[in-house]
């Protein structure tokens, strides 16, 4: 695939609710209170339940690597972690990933990914780069 920079790679929202994150914590093992009892988040200061943070990352990896042609190879991938998802126990959360050509040299493009819950930037410096 051709790459230039600025090019819309993907884009595409994906909705949690309580449900998802039980289901991630057991697959990933991570069974901290805070991703599923308001009490505990409370507890501790947080606006309400988080979404795991390495499930937010997935996610958004996910939105491109679903794009990629088969055989694609990714090099690298990171991000920093801004702000927390807060997933309302009725209507859920809502993960926006909009992800564009930041750079092409020789060798890879640099996908740069702007995720966003609501009005809410939640990944910054999430770069993934593509072998060409």
């Amino acid at each position: 695939m051709p790459y230039a920079v600025g090019d819309v790679v993907a884009e595409r929202t994906v909705h949690l609710t309580r449900e998802s994150l039980v289901r991630y914590a057991g697959a990933s093992g991570d069974f901290n209170p805070i991703h599923y009892r308001d009490d505990v988040a409370a507890a501790v200061g947080l606006p309400g339940v988080l979404a795991h943070g390495m499930l937010t990352m997935g996610i958004a990896s996910s939105v491109v690597v679903a794009a990629l042609e088969p055989g694609a190879r990714l090099l690298d991938y990171g991000v920093r972690f801004t702000k927390p998802v807060v997933v309302d126990p009725e209507h859920g959360a809502d993960v926006h990933v909009l992800a564009t050509v930041g750079a092409v040299d020789d060798t890879a493009a640099r996908i740069d990914l702007k995720v966003t819950s609501g009005e809410t930037t939640v990944l910054v410096k999430a770069q993934l780069r593509v072998a060409l």
